[in-house]
């Protein structure tokens, strides 16, 4: 062997080794530095002698070049769905189903748990990772091997060398690692994500494996899928299988010959889950011998051998201490409660939102009241109500100030009597900071480094007090600004530049007008196709586009026809923003169904799309895109934890989607 091809071959296996003894043996031998050390000597190596790279080499995780979309793979055996329980009787509902269909064989449970993360699959042949696929609708999934490489929990290549090998598991994200992302993101301009279960999707569906990898995903193995020439008995049988093939499986998994003891053992963890490193949202109880399984067989949608038991939203008793105000981008003051740190579903809370007047007052929640909070689908904070026994007599009614905290500028309430709103406008520079988030954001005018810290300084110092203002910003101007470098100021300039061009559509998305989100301003866009047309619409034509009602239309006209705003509009044409819309490609251009006519509404967490990129789907291909269900809805599209919108939906007869059946709808 080639003295070079050898030594390649010694840092491949020992690299192996290392991540072995790291990712699923949890006991290190060297320093990250030293691994660090091996990897680019191999890195070296490879691009010197490409002749000797292998395509299960651990330089693979790194990332290779972005694809240009996903290819669609079918499942050999279908990826099923599971039944949910969320009690001890729905258990042993399940443990009598079970032992009734076995005819008086005693089924011998294997209990886990449910990570929050994305179901995949992963192939190899010959040993060697050839495809990872997500469960997409159960039959065929999307093709995401070029993301799952970089990830080390998966091994690119199998000690032994069945010639076909299908391991089943779930790629998720720690909450370490989600916080570290969700800080980047915020200084980026970002939106922060909403959890990890989405980033993790979100993820995986990007097209650059190298931006995959920076988000440091990981990879549990539960179970076996399709295998050739491997026969296993039981599930723990093949549990260890896995482990030997130098998969990472979760150490908390234990087997029960009675219910009881698995209800014993999913409650033991209701608390104790917050402890671990990730997240979880249940258990899963499955019956461990195949031969027992192929007897009980399945439903069309899930198998009778298993069921998820899902744990209920903590709630902890903590004392109000205060209440603040935050300032909204139209003036609205939100109150938030202060409150003595409380931990739910494993972080601490101090703090959360109150929403507005009405929300305290039917609530009753007085400042030094002892209340209930828990956390919303596990991820925000809620107060859900007060304890009013538990009162002293010091409590205090909040009243809600005269003048802005911010700026000093007199505060109304709202005809509705339900928000109240700073009046300063402009002169509020609170109100100022918001606008200029919402403008920088992703889905609007997507201004790469205009995150908050930069925002609070600009304005602070003076630099910005329009929108208009921003594209005036000199290299000197950012320079002068605290922990901002010349590459950095330069970066955030071409960021600005490049923003001129997104069109109306996210110019109006951003522009702070009185109810006008990004579906309402792709609506405008589409409608009127550029900024006068609109401008010198009245409020009786803005009412006949579909989905704008009396009330929109009448606050999009006193927008236009305030005198600071047209100043403004005035101001970014002389400053050559693009303030017209491109014609939108139709239905049959983009591949997909014509939704003309079809309202949609999307409730509940999605694996493929965020909220934004499916209703933006939906108005490419000619539908609306709604927040809320009423009788005019058509279809509402549910994902996981879909809540009172799916209640409402079967009240009124509304045609509910699964994300699988939305995408067979519109032919994808």
């Amino acid at each position: 062997m080639n003295p070079v091809e050898k030594r390649m071959r010694e840092l491949y296996l020992q690299i192996e080794h290392h991540n072995q003894k790291y990712y699923v043996d949890a006991n290190p031998e060297i320093s990250d530095r030293d691994f660090d050390r091996l990897l680019d000597e191999l890195k070296t190596l490879e691009e010197q002698h490409p002749q000797f790279a292998t395509p299960d080499s651990p330089t693979q995780r790194v990332g290779g070049k972005p694809i240009e979309g996903f290819a669609t793979v079918r499942h050999r055996e279908p990826m099923l769905s599971i039944d949910n329980s969320y009690s001890s009787d729905d258990l042993r509902e399940f443990d009598q189903r079970v032992c009734k269909l076995l005819s008086g064989l005693t089924p011998t449970y294997v209990v886990e748990l449910k990570i929050d993360g994305v179901a995949m699959s992963l192939i190899y042949e010959n040993g060697v990772f050839t495809t990872g696929a997500t469960r997409g609708d159960g039959e065929q999934g999307d093709d995401v091997t070029h993301n799952l490489k970089t990830i080390p929990d998966v091994p690119l290549k199998l000690p032994k060398s069945p010639a076909h090998f299908e391991a089943r598991g779930e790629v998720y994200m720690t909450r370490a690692d989600f916080a570290a992302n969700n800080r980047r993101r915020v200084e980026a301009g970002d939106e922060p994500a909403a959890n990890p279960r989405n980033f993790t999707a979100g993820s995986l569906k990007l097209l650059d494996p190298k931006e995959s990898r920076k988000r440091r995903l990981h990879f549990f193995a539960y179970a076996l899928g399709s295998c050739d020439g491997i026969e296993v008995a039981t599930h723990l049988d093949g549990l260890a299988l896995l482990k030997r093939f130098g998969f990472s499986v979760n150490p908390h998994i234990v087997s029960f010959d009675s219910i009881e003891g698995v209800i014993d053992y999913c409650n033991s963890w209701a608390t104790k889950r917050n402890d671990l490193p990730y997240e979880t949202d249940g258990m899963v109880i499955k019956v461990n011998d195949f031969a027992q399984r192929k007897k009980l067989g399945t439903t069309s949608k899930s198998p009778r051998w298993v069921i998820a038991y899902k744990f209920a939203a903590e709630q902890g008793l903590t004392k109000l201490t205060s209440i603040d105000l935050q300032v909204g981008k139209l003036g609205t003051l939100t109150p938030v409660a202060n409150l003595e740190p409380v931990k739910l579903a494993g972080t601490t809370v101090s703090r959360a939102s109150l929403h507005n007047a009405d929300f305290i007052e039917s609530k009753d929640i007085r400042v030094g009241d002892t209340v209930v909070v828990e956390k919303a689908g596990e991820i925000i904070p809620y107060v859900v109500r007060s304890e009013p026994e538990a009162r002293t007599g010091t409590e205090k009614v909040f009243h809600f100030p005269k003048s802005c905290p911010s700026c000093g500028s007199p505060v109304e309430r709202d005809k509705n009597g339900t928000f109240y709103r700073c009046t300063g406008g402009r002169k509020c520079t609170a109100q100022i900071k918001e606008v200029l988030r919402a403008y920088a954001r992703r889905s609007a005018m997507d201004i790469e480094g205009l995150g908050e810290k930069i925002i609070e300084q600009l304005v602070d110092a003076g630099l910005v007090n329009t929108i208009a203002d921003l594209y005036r910003l000199t290299l000197d101007q950012l320079v002068a600004l605290e922990r901002m470098g010349k590459k950095s100021a330069q970066n955030l300039l071409d960021g600005i530049a490049a923003s001129k061009e997104r069109g109306l559509a996210r110019v109006l998305a951003g522009l702070a007008i009185p109810h006008v989100g990004d579906s309402v301003a792709d609506l405008l866009a589409s409608e009127f196709g550029d900024i006068d047309a609109l401008m010198h619409a009245g409020a009786d034509r803005l009412s006949q586009v579909m989905g704008i009602g009396p009330i929109m239309a009448e606050a999009i006209h006193e927008f236009f026809h305030d005198s600071h705003n047209h100043k403004l509009i005035e101001e970014l044409k002389a400053l050559g923003l693009k303030l017209s819309q491109d014609r939108r490609p139709t239905p049959a251009q983009l591949g997909g169904a014509d939704l003309a006519g079809k309202t949609f509404v999307v409730t509940g967490t999605l694996a493929k799309y965020s909220r934004e990129e499916i209703e933006s789907l939906i108005r490419q291909l000619g539908g609306k895109a709604s927040g809320s269900v009423s009788k005019n809805t058509h279809f509402l599209v549910a994902g996981e934890k879909a809540g009172s919108k799916l209640d409402k939906a079967r009240q009124l007869g509304v045609t509910v989607l699964s994300e699988e059946e939305f995408e067979k709808l519109i032919g994808r």
